[in-house]
């Protein structure tokens, strides 16, 4: 009995040890990307993206996916998604799977700090396109200092941006009377004036 209880315990001690060994899976590495859906002007809904967010919110997990916020801009057709996810493919398959209404562009992207929404005027996000390669992410970031020293003469409020360095794509969302205050906000701040500014909607 006594050289049964050794045998035993030995060998719980060998398990015990392998199990330490034994490694565990490494947490799959999330970056930030905004997808772009380039749909018919006047034939897209607030509420028909809200549905199709739903969709997508239910499908995620099985690629990996996080869905952070959406953009919707009625009159010109155009959604963006902003996700973290493993890499673009898996956002395709996602929007794929859920829905069908797959992006036609998306950016892996890098963010700025994001300030608090004040819930005045409408909200807008503008889109500049520099150039492949004309644009770093701390370009941008000493650009938007020089946009948050002068939007208050607008009343606007620069809620956040992103950046896709590879691209030359720099995305500024915003609260503002109108477009024209996005515009003279960049251009009195540094010059760059944006190629689009859309009036949105926001989902979470």
């Amino acid at each position: 009995m006594k050289k049964t209880c050794i045998v035993f315990l030995s060998l719980a001690l060998v398990l015990g040890a392998c199990s330490t060994n034994v490694q565990q899976p490494k947490p799959v590495e999330r970056q930030l990307y905004i997808d772009v859906h380039n749909l018919e002007p006047g034939k897209v809904t607030a509420a028909d993206v809200a549905g199709a967010h739903q969709k997508d919110l239910a499908t995620q997990d099985k690629f990996g996916v996080s869905f952070l916020s959406y953009w919707v801009d009625e009159m010109k057709g155009k959604v963006y998604c902003l996700s973290e996810s493993p890499n673009d493919s898996a956002i395709y398959k996602t929007h794929q799977q859920a829905h069908g209404l797959v992006p036609d562009l998306i950016e892996l992207v890098t963010s700025g700090t994001a300030a608090a929404a004040q819930s005045h005027g409408s909200l807008f996000l503008d889109v500049h396109h520099l150039g492949a390669g004309n644009v770093t992410a701390k370009a941008v970031a000493d650009a938007h200092v020089k946009d948050l020293a002068v939007q208050g003469k607008y009343d606007v409020n620069l809620i956040n941006y992103w950046v896709d360095e590879k691209s030359g794509v720099v995305m500024c969302l915003a609260e503002a009377p109108d477009s024209a205050a996005m515009v003279n906000t960049h251009k009195e701040a540094h010059g760059l004036i944006p190629d689009e500014v859309h009036l949105v909607k926001q989902g979470n």
